[in-house]
């Protein structure tokens, strides 16, 4: 059986998801589809809406085949590291999955590829910190010459980029394929005059209590409702709450990514702030993007240790948390029992077990893993916390949470 990869966070799934995975199992010609996707905190520093597992039902009963998490190390990340750590976990199904396929503002994959290219060949822009300069403005300006200013401007792009530039980097066996984006913008907070809205409006519609029959599959449709009826969407009131708390303790230096300054920055706007968007916006310094600050607010939470964690990331994700599977996806993972690369876990009751097979009871590898292990469930325990309708029997939910099967 063969595959075809995507990299989502389904925050939540909607039209333009259906869109891209029709298209991807289309141009590519595969029998499956799986998609690795971001847990319980996404790219952009925030919560996810839902929780990783029913993210993973509304997917899979959309047409994908199988999910699986791309650890919070990685999810939480800038791109480069993003796309390391997504286009690692699809590679490990390798040869069984041959091909990578992801929407993009351009839809033209040479076009892509050649300022991927320009991209390898830009100096070192540290120096955009000095000058008060955001890295994508920095990066932009550097390319204006090429004329690919203009298609760095659009977030999709850059993910494309940097998928790109990891497939060359990883050399791994993965064939890109990309689709133009359809619909709303990316960033868009309103729906259009399509059946496709942006994630960010469908998070609006149903932050004001509106419909989004319109913008979503009609079974997603109905797991939000239920969702939002039994109190399981994320509240961001919790959230600021856990950041305040978070930066009223931090220890300027020790925090991944967070110098001295920019500790100081948080830890003054903690005292003050009313909301989460009043707080993001008094810690932003004008060389740091909103989501590179929403980040680090994140970072504060987890409590990341500065050294560690950049030893850490630098390596590659250790093992792969099944969420689901349809039937077809059941057959395509036997398929791949004895050739994946990563180690597969389901729940967590039996991971160290399955760890110990792999990478035995010490050594760096094994360090590396358990590393990866302690923060994913550090991060799902949290995220119970911002549940207000929370009932689960413990908070360790990786443990007993059993992979959807569709």
């Amino acid at each position: 059986m063969r595959a075809v990869g995507l990299i989502t966070e389904y925050n939540p799934f909607h039209n333009g998801h259906r869109y891209h995975v029709e298209q991807a199992r289309r141009c590519s010609g595969a029998e499956v589809v799986v998609a690795v996707m971001s847990g319980h905190f996404v790219q952009r520093g925030e919560p996810a809406l839902l929780d990783k597992w029913t993210r993973a039902q509304m997917a899979l009963r959309c047409g994908v085949d199988v999910v699986v998490e791309l650890p919070f190390a990685w999810a939480c990340n800038s791109a480069p590291h993003f796309a390391r750590g997504a286009v690692t976990a699809l590679a490990a199904f390798a040869p069984h999955l041959d091909c990578l396929c992801f929407g993009s503002e351009s839809g033209d994959l040479e076009q892509l590829r050649a300022v991927a290219q320009a991209v390898d060949r830009l100096p070192a822009a540290s120096g955009h910190l000095r000058c008060g300069c955001t890295f994508p403005r920095h990066r932009a300006t550097a390319l204006a010459l090429t004329g690919a200013d203009e298609l760095l401007r659009q977030p999709n792009n850059i993910l494309a980029l940097a998928y790109l530039r990891a497939i060359a980097e990883l050399a791994v066996p993965l064939r890109p394929l990309t689709i133009a984006r359809r619909g709303s913008a990316y960033h868009d907070t309103a729906p259009g005059d399509t059946a496709i809205a942006s994630a960010t409006a469908v998070r609006r519609l149903l932050a004001d209590a509106a419909s989004v029959a319109a913008y979503v599959p009609p079974v997603v449709c109905d797991l939000l409702h239920n969702a939002v009826a039994a109190g399981l969407l994320y509240d961001e009131t919790r959230w600021l709450r856990m950041i305040q708390q978070a930066c009223f303790t931090l220890a300027p230096g020790e925090l991944y990514q967070i110098d001295r300054g920019m500790a100081q920055r948080m830890q003054r706007a903690a005292f003050t702030a009313a909301s989460l968007e009043e707080l993001t916006v008094a810690v932003k310094a004008r060389q740091f993007t909103r989501t590179r600050i929403q980040r680090m607010l994140c970072y504060t939470v987890a409590a990341l240790d500065a050294r560690q964690t950049a030893a850490q990331v630098r390596q590659l994700p250790a093992y792969l948390h099944l969420l689901g599977t349809t039937a077809r996806g059941e057959a395509f993972l036997r398929c791949c029992r004895d050739d994946m690369a990563l180690p597969l876990v389901g729940n967590y009751s039996r991971v160290n077990a399955i760890l110990n097979r792999r990478y035995g009871k010490s050594g760096a590898a094994r360090h590396h893993a358990d590393w990866q292990l302690r923060l994913d469930d550090r991060m799902t325990r949290l995220y119970t916390l911002l549940l207000p309708g929370w009932q689960g029997k413990s908070r360790q939910w990786n443990y007993y949470r059993q992979p959807y099967r569709c």
